[in-house]
């Protein structure tokens, strides 16, 4: 299976966990996509490829017409990951829609979230008995899990802000940081036996009562991301990634692309006790995380190793206020 050399670690284990081997292939110089050479010369050579794993990282799009033409040319089925793109749109179409399967995350720091857990669908009526034969059979209920994830949601309504983020997220990243660990200090240490469970009715419901808020979420998102824009635009030295001509983003951060990493990593450190969302995408290219070595394959892949190196994201959270957007914007022009 194919996906991209920037990506979520918990995607080749899930991969591993399936039974199936990765193969790995650069992104652009400066985009999440695949650079799309590299992805035909990876299919022509290996015949015995069964999908390909197209990110849809920032909510920004991939170039789904590119990546289906080279699926289908070899009988490749695509995946979406929609983790971070629900509601996001390519050439007028929602994104999860293209690939013969997607997947959705509903976890923490989504737009829409249940604070843990996810949805697969497919396009393909021949397939969908699959995924309901899997998730009967095969994805347990607990009910103390459960139960716990019901607990924890008002605690994240409740920190998921500027106030009190930094008790959240900032307090235990400096004990992992003390201990020398700066992949769990990032929050990206995963194991091969990662639960999974069934998600309750309750959880169901909290996701069907806030899907119609999602359209207006998304619009509040992009008008943070405007703001953003309108103000570090023409700034030597950054640049944002931004959508296509004909894509639309839903933003869920915007990501800075600095041309030197030293500056990116003052900007990390300006930003690291202020409780507003600033933060890194990955920590680094998928090769490099130590822990994965035995999983993903040792792959040269300098353009996701440079992004890694070179980029911050600016909170879009709607709890974000006008003030904080000012005072990020400010520090970013002052450095």
């Amino acid at each position: 299976m194919i996906i991209p050399a920037f990506v979520c670690p918990l995607i080749p284990l899930a991969i591993k966990r399936a039974g199936l081997k990765i193969k790995l292939c650069d992104i652009n110089q400066n985009d999440f996509d695949f650079n799309p050479g590299l992805l035909r010369k990876i299919c022509a050579e290996d015949k015995d490829i069964l999908a390909i794993l197209a990110v849809h990282l920032g909510g920004i799009p991939a170039e789904l017409e590119t990546i289906s033409e080279i699926a289908k040319k070899d009988n490749i089925f695509l995946i979406e990951d929609c983790a971070q793109s629900l509601g996001a749109e390519y050439q007028d179409k929602k994104t999860g829609s293209f690939g013969e399967f997607a997947f959705f995350s509903l976890c923490r720091g989504k737009g829409l979230t249940i604070y843990e857990g996810g949805l697969a669908i497919t396009n393909k009526p021949e397939y969908s008995w699959l995924l309901d034969t899997y998730a009967r059979k095969a994805i347990p209920r607990s009910r103390l899990s459960e139960t716990l994830k019901i607990l924890e949601l008002p605690a994240y309504s409740l920190f998921y802000r500027p106030q009190l983020f930094w008790f959240a997220f900032r307090l235990p990243q400096i004990f992992w940081q003390m201990l020398k660990n700066p992949v769990k200090a990032m929050g990206e240490y995963f194991d091969i036996d990662f639960p999974i469970h069934k998600v309750s009715g309750f959880r169901e419901s909290l996701g069907y009562l806030f899907f119609n808020q999602l359209d207006e979420n998304i619009q509040q998102q992009r008008q943070k991301t405007a703001d953003y824009l309108a103000a570090l635009g023409g700034i030597p030295g950054i640049k944002p990634l931004v959508e296509s001509a004909r894509t639309k983003a839903s933003y869920p951060y915007l990501t800075l692309v600095f041309e030197d990493a030293g500056k990116r990593n003052r900007a990390l450190k300006l930003f690291q006790n202020s409780g507003l969302g600033i933060s890194q995408i990955y920590l680094a290219a998928i090769t490099d995380y130590p822990y994965l070595k035995n999983i993903v394959p040792d792959t040269d892949c300098p353009h996701a190793r440079s992004l890694a190196e070179r980029t911050i994201t600016l909170s879009t959270s709607k709890f974000l206020k006008e003030t904080d957007l000012k005072n990020i914007i400010h520090q970013l022009k002052k450095l």
